[in-house]
């Protein structure tokens, strides 16, 4: 048990003395308390829209149930639209969750503008409902769900500046990371709502997050399919 102790100590004082495993345990998690909040509404807004949202319309529309639909008369707009707008009343309960919880539990910053962020935060719960609808509009099965929406989920966590602030990206990496919606829903969270240095021009950023929103949702409806191609 003494070996077992002073093993133990003496891995522990070498941490403190590695430069790296101290930056990574200590410094590089206690720099998300910052960007916590957005980066976590965020992340479970992409995850509820673009992971959960595909698969059940799939599987409704191999099903034969939007037959019966088309059948009695309802639109194509309200059956994606009813989806969209349920999933961002879901995405909204957990944002708030996070946003009351993460300061006293984790010491994150909080909004200096709520107005400016609360509006963000159904704007982006919306794109992101509205993108999860369309992969699942356009996947011609369950594998294509998944393949089309990890396919933007995980660049999105990665690049997005949800991990690490856009600014410690490459350029070149910077300007890949404008093509995701991600990106500027984090970047305007964090200029809007926190008065925080941004690489995008925040406003910008919130064009841009409607432009896909609106433009997601108006595709996921030109292209809804009643019966499996």
């Amino acid at each position: 048990m003494n070996a077992f102790a002073n093993h133990f100590t003496y891995e522990f004082k070498t941490g403190l003395r590695n430069s790296s495993l101290l930056f990574m345990s200590y410094l590089f998690p206690l720099l998300f308390t910052e960007t916590l909040i957005p980066a976590l509404s965020i992340f479970a807004m992409m995850a509820g829209g673009l992971l959960a949202l595909g698969g059940p319309l799939v599987e409704a529309r191999d099903a034969g149930i939007y037959r019966s639909f088309k059948i009695n008369g309802v639109p194509a707009g309200s059956i994606v639209a009813i989806p969209v707008l349920a999933a961002t009343a879901h995405m909204l309960v957990v944002s708030l969750i996070i946003t009351v919880t993460a300061g006293p539990l984790f010491g994150a910053a909080l909004p200096a503008n709520p107005l400016a962020f609360g509006g963000l935060l159904v704007l982006c719960a919306f794109t992101s409902a509205a993108l999860g609808v369309l992969i699942g509009v356009v996947a011609a099965n369950s594998r294509a769900v998944l393949g089309l929406s990890q396919a933007l989920f995980l660049p999105s966590m990665i690049l997005g500046g949800l991990m690490m602030p856009l600014s410690m990206l490459p350029a070149g990496i910077q300007r890949i990371a404008g093509l995701l919606p991600a990106t500027h829903m984090m970047q305007a969270m964090m200029g809007l709502g926190y008065g925080y240095p941004t690489a995008y021009v925040p406003i910008v950023s919130t064009a841009v997050t409607v432009a896909a929103g609106a433009l997601a949702f108006a595709l996921a409806v030109y292209l809804f399919n009643w019966d499996k191609a």
